[in-house]
């Protein structure tokens, strides 16, 4: 391991720092560091769009007369493009490299993420949802090898700040779909002037720095995918809690509050706001927090966190408590992706960038293909067990955490 990767942003000090003078630092350098910035806001981009997707799911489900299980097995397009693109990625970023790759594809989700909500029918809907799992995929590789690079060529740690911005975006879509919708603005409006701002934000303010991001090849490119070995998988299984855990909530919370506690759509919202808030917060102090306590420690404690949220969803079904119990599982997975991204991309036998790749495989499943079948649990018999399902997979990753070499 690198230690150098392994500094607070700015660099190492000879006078030792308090855990809030640390996170200042952390956070005050991140945001001046303008390639930091550049690539922390490409993750703000994606998911600031896939927030606000997430809470017009019940609007398309409505649309096209589905239930859970049909919806379920629809929403499963997006991580089939996931599947069909992932074994692909390392190689096309090692071709063109990730800065170019990732300019393209955070301005092909613009137009992407459109498709879904402005589809007429079912097999339109499920192809725009293939093309946007597609366009995901190789961006998030694209724009975690981005970060990567900048951590080895400048020394410094990002990636969990530039994973809260990814929660900051989720926030901002989830809060804005929400207000939006109380003044009666339709979902394809809103989806449409959102993709188009960051289309043109990205094209002319993003594009000339994230293209200044030196890429650091590998010298095995051949090898840039493989079946994880022993160490990697445990990461992978991890992954999988964490990441159901995240699109659980993603795809389903709105769906749960609404058609299962009777509240308004906006009220529904708010579930996804409350774990997008919790993730941000959680992520942002990642960097301050994972030196000192350590990645297996911190991942123990924060699965066992989320499966808590979920319980409380689950046990206490009042909207109040609903909220707060998905605002707990925000908090519960926010350092898991940023630990475990990084973790992968160090796993010792595997050629360079192989690891963070073949996880990103794997893990990514978890996060788009569970709530799908969560979804056709739901149907048979209801959506509360369903989300009980992810709460005893996140007590399995709990479980395993504190035996996985990172």
């Amino acid at each position: 391991m690198d230690a150098s990767i392994n500094q607070p942003l700015g660099g190492s000090s000879n006078q030792p720092l308090g855990s809030r003078q640390l996170f200042v630092r952390n956070l005050r350098t991140f945001f001046t560091h303008p390639k930091s910035r550049a690539v922390g806001l490409i993750f703000a981009s994606y998911s600031i769009q896939f927030g606000g997707w997430a809470t017009h799911i019940p609007y398309v489900k409505d649309k096209m007369g589905l239930n859970e299980a049909e919806l379920g097995l629809t929403l499963f397009a997006l991580p089939a493009g996931l599947v069909s693109m992932n074994p692909l990625t390392s190689l096309i970023i090692n071709r063109f490299s990730a800065p170019k790759v990732t300019v393209f594809c955070v301005l092909a989700y613009c137009l992407c993420i459109l498709i879904p909500i402005s589809a007429p029918n079912l097999p339109t809907l499920i192809a725009g949802l293939f093309l946007t799992g597609m366009c995901g995929a190789l961006l998030n590789v694209a724009m975690n090898t981005c970060a990567t690079d900048i951590e080895r060529t400048e020394g410094i740690s990002i990636m969990s700040s530039c994973h809260a911005m990814w929660s900051v975006g989720g926030l901002a879509g989830a809060g804005i779909s929400s207000l939006l919708m109380g003044f009666g603005v339709t979902p394809l409006a809103h989806m449409l002037t959102v993709a188009l701002a960051i289309f043109v934000f990205n094209l002319i303010i993003q594009r000339p720095i994230i293209l200044s991001i030196p890429f650091i090849r590998p010298e095995n490119p051949g090898a840039l995918f493989t079946w994880p070995n022993k160490a990697l998988t445990g990461m992978i299984i991890i992954g999988l809690a964490i990441g159901m855990g995240e699109g659980v909530v993603l795809d389903w919370s709105a769906v749960y509050l609404r058609d299962y506690l009777h509240t308004s759509a906006g009220i529904a919202a708010l579930g996804f706001a409350g774990f997008s808030l919790m993730m941000t917060t959680g992520r942002f102090t990642g960097d301050t927090l994972v030196p000192r306590f350590g990645e297996n420690r911190l991942l123990t404690i924060t699965s066992l966190m989320a499966a808590m949220g979920l319980a409380v969803a689950i046990l206490i079904p009042y909207p109040i408590m609903a909220i707060l119990g998905f605002t707990l599982v925000g908090a519960g997975c926010s350092l898991g992706a940023p630990i475990l991204y990084a973790a992968s991309s160090r796993v010792p036998g595997l050629a360079p960038g192989a690891g963070l790749a073949t996880f990103a495989t794997f893990s990514f499943i978890g996060f788009l293909a569970g709530p799908p079948l969560i979804g056709m649990v739901a149907e048979s018999v209801g959506l509360p067990f369903g989300l009980a399902i992810v709460g005893f997979m996140l007590l399995i990753g709990a479980y395993i955490s504190p035996r996985v070499k990172l």
